[in-house]
């Protein structure tokens, strides 16, 4: 999987503003029952989904759609303006409220993780676009406003605030591409991670009994063992992290700041 391979915002930016937010003029009449700007999209979606990135092009999804190429154009000015509708319909936020945790900011932050882990492993294409110049449409800005309004109480400054979702996404991005990488070269390569590694362990044992590597020879059998949850130790290292810079600003700030120490009685 090449990454970086397209990237966001490279269309005409009004057009697809426009289209995002219902705000240009629609076909008249379309030239097929039945075929929306909703419909190209999801089209869009699944066969990225399905076939990766690389296989979307107009004439592709004309293709799905049972209709000519030229007809997708009444729609959508080309490849570069619907990859930013389908960055958008992808990141359309859950109607449930419970999805962001049972209501502090850290259980929404942990939920959001979590959440955009799935995102990425759904839909292992977004690892391919570079996403650095986002156009904002309706489903990114609902999500950042629902995850906002829950961390509010953390009483950081609103750049802190939108650096802390950064700061979750970074690491998401990270994680979930080491995992789509690993199922690619157990894919391109014909064998498993349990395969790949007894490959090496005539030459690793070798190696560990050898005492040039004493404290690589001290772990335990399970210290590189598929059992821990490498992806939610970090998680949870960075929210310690957020929670000691609430706890030390909520401290300065006094307890009407923090909102949660019980004010001081007169003597």
């Amino acid at each position: 999987m090449a990454s970086g391979t397209e990237t966001s915002g490279s269309g005409d930016v009004g057009r697809t503003l426009e289209l995002l937010w219902d705000t240009g003029r629609r076909p008249s009449r379309g030239p097929k029952p039945g075929l929306t700007l909703e419909r190209i999209v999801e089209a869009a979606v699944e066969v990225a989904d399905r076939d990766g990135l690389g296989a979307v092009s107009m004439r592709r999804i004309a293709t799905e759609l049972g209709t000519g190429t030229m007809s997708l154009y009444r729609y959508v000015p080309g490849k570069a303006e619907l990859l930013d509708l389908m960055l958008d319909r992808v990141q359309r936020p859950s109607e449930d409220p419970g999805d962001l945790g049972d209501g502090d900011w850290r259980s929404a932050l942990e939920a959001l993780g979590h959440a955009t882990l799935a995102l990425y492993r759904r839909h292992t294409w977004l690892l391919e676009v570079n996403q650095s110049r986002p156009i904002l449409g309706p489903s990114a800005l609902d999500g950042m406003e629902k995850v906002l309004a829950r961390i509010k109480p953390m009483g950081l400054t609103d750049p802190e605030l939108v650096s802390a979702i950064v700061l979750i996404d970074g690491y998401v991005v990270g994680a979930a591409r080491t995992q789509v990488y690993q199922e690619e070269a157990e894919r391109t390569s014909g064998l498993t991670d349990a395969q790949f590694w007894q490959a090496q362990e005539p030459v690793l044992v070798k190696a560990m009994t050898s005492g040039r590597y004493p404290v690589l020879a001290s772990l335990s059998e399970d210290a590189f063992g598929t059992g821990f949850d490498h992806f939610d130790f970090g998680l949870q290292r960075i929210l310690d992290g957020l929670e000691v810079l609430v706890a030390a600003r909520r401290a300065a700030d006094g307890p009407a700041a923090g909102g949660s120490a019980t004010a001081e009685q007169p003597s």
